[in-house]
């Protein structure tokens, strides 16, 4: 058996992920970057983007939206702004979702429902994106 390591991801909801993982790759600021056993220890920030968690043959991937990352003897954990499983999206559902926004937007008449309206198309976009990589 291969080694692994403990991996937690929290948001602010609930805990999405604890258990013994091969290796995780994160959407850091700087660059993406891979967790593996025995990793040296560091904290670095996350970008909006996917995390891959890679264990035995399976890859789940996580759609994040900014946070930390730390790495410790006792394994990785990632505190995570926003954290949706991208397997539990349906795209279509997402595009719809879209749609909708844009068209809210397009009609928005004060800086406020603008401002909120982008803010959905943004995210919105950002998940449509991540569900293609």
């Amino acid at each position: 058996m291969s080694e692994t390591f403990h991996f937690s991801l929290v948001s602010p909801e609930r805990e999405i992920y604890a258990g013994e993982v091969a290796h995780v790759v994160c959407p850091g600021t700087e660059g993406e970057f891979g967790v593996l056993p025995h990793h040296a220890p560091f904290m670095a920030t996350l970008k909006t983007g996917v995390l891959r968690i890679l264990g035995g043959t399976a890859e789940e991937k996580v759609f994040i939206r900014g946070g930390f990352a730390d790495v410790t003897p006792a394994g990785l954990t990632v505190l995570a702004e926003e954290a949706i499983d991208l397997a539990s999206l349906d795209p279509g559902q997402i595009a719809a979702e879209l749609a909708t926004a844009q068209a809210t937007l397009d009609v928005a008449a004060d800086a406020h429902n603008r401002d909120h309206a982008q803010a959905a198309v943004d995210r919105l976009t950002l998940i449509q994106a991540a569900l293609k990589v």
